[in-house]
């Protein structure tokens, strides 16, 4: 018998042809974050105990990141409010994994996110971030191997 689903989660990974060390600082120095994934900005360096907040174009309105752990150039672990969470506090928790591949010449990112609900609401919400980490993703590779900003003018 199959045990009952008590969360949804989801993980995504892509891999870029930059040293771990250069990727890692991508995600959390928040002046490059907002050069091409908070396309309101961001303000706060990702390391625990520092004030993150992050504005996106598509969902106005700046909110605050709380910063679990972070152990470069290795892992950075955020938590922050979602809908329909199994979280304590209403909130989700994000992991991102930096994996240095071939000679470091490439990073393998990985991101996970945990914590909702298995309900259709629930459901919903992890859907959302999930095509959201997927751009994030896909926005991090252009900025770091072409200068590219993918994220401009896409929202607004």
């Amino acid at each position: 018998m199959a045990a009952a689903l008590t969360e949804l989660s989801f993980t995504v990974s892509g891999r870029i042809a930059r040293p771990r060390a250069e990727v890692y600082e991508a995600v959390a120095d928040p002046a490059q974050l907002s050069r091409y994934f908070t396309t309101g900005g961001a303000q706060g360096r990702l390391e625990p105990g520092k004030p993150v907040m992050w504005d996106f174009h598509d969902f106005p309105g700046a909110f605050p990141v709380t910063v679990a752990e972070a152990d470069p150039p290795r892992r950075i672990v955020i938590e922050w409010d979602g809908e329909a969470t199994t979280g304590d506090r209403g909130n989700t928790r994000v992991v991102f994994e930096f994996e240095s591949i071939d000679d470091d010449t490439r990073t393998l990112v990985t991101i996970t996110e945990t914590s909702w609900q298995p309900t259709p609401e629930g459901a919903r919400a992890a859907f959302g971030n999930c095509q959201g980490w997927t751009g994030m993703l896909a926005a991090l590779k252009a900025w770091l191997e072409h200068g590219i900003n993918l994220r401009e003018g896409f929202y607004k």
